[in-house]
């Protein structure tokens, strides 16, 4: 892994949403372009929510019977120990690893844990539950669906490969998620992506100010489109080159 973004590198790539740092990923073609997000089975529960940005601290959670040993909550301890060996600002990744989801992974308790040990939010494959006092501390979640009870709650294992919307994630990923969904960022890239978000957006802009400016024309249009596309392609060749 590459050195990890600083906090002024994040606070900048928290200013894009998350379809253009997707469409920015592309430029480098480091990866098929159908790989690397999230399916439409994560959903943000709090869309008005700005960007999330941090990295992977990965669990697994189960609910349908006790622990084999200790209480539900034990694995809070390891995920707290687990956000100080992130490379940065930390998100709770869970693999519900119960077919199918039995209960929430989440409440009101647990995201007040993760938000006071400096966690960015949360994401679960399972479902979450006290979603308007989860709201009320301003802490970013993306579920499967909602439950209201907790039933047998507990995290098996911390800092594991999970897979989370159809994807793989390690611990480390570098993750960035709004009310569009989740992507990762590839780490060779990560100190790239948020001015090649800015170039890209200046380039679409143009395409932008014309249909929406008066009277537009398909000729226009046309114009416009080669106008961005060049700008594009010159930015793409300057990533990949």
């Amino acid at each position: 892994m590459t050195s990890p973004l600083t906090a002024e590198s994040l606070q900048e790539l928290a200013k894009y949403d998350t379809p253009t740092v997707c469409n920015v990923i592309e430029l480098w073609n480091i990866r098929p372009r159908n790989t690397g997000f999230m399916d439409g089975s994560i959903r943000a529960c709090f869309p008005e929510m700005p960007p999330m940005v941090g990295y992977a601290v990965t669990s697994t959670f189960r609910s349908m019977a006790p622990p084999r040993a200790g209480d539900v909550y034990a694995g809070l301890q390891q995920q707290a120990e687990a956000f100080a060996e992130a490379p940065g600002p930390p998100i709770v990744v869970y693999q519900d690893i119960d077919e199918p989801t039995i209960s929430a992974t989440f409440g009101e308790v647990m995201c007040s844990t993760y938000k006071g040990f400096g966690a960015q939010g949360l994401i679960t494959s399972g479902a979450g539950r006290d979603l308007e006092q989860v709201r009320q501390i301003g802490f970013p979640a993306f579920t499967n669906g909602t439950i209201c009870a907790h039933g047998y709650c507990h995290t098996p294992h911390v800092n594991v490969p999970v897979t989370v919307g159809g994807i793989c994630i390690n611990p480390g990923d570098l993750l960035h998620g709004d009310l569009n969904g989740v992507t990762t960022i590839p780490h060779e890239i990560a100190s790239e992506v948020a001015e090649a978000c800015r170039e890209l957006m200046i380039a679409e802009q143009i395409v932008i100010d014309y249909v929406r400016g008066s009277s537009p024309t398909v000729q226009g249009l046309t114009e416009a489109r080669q106008a961005c596309e060049a700008q594009i392609k010159t930015l793409s060749e300057r990533l990949r080159g």
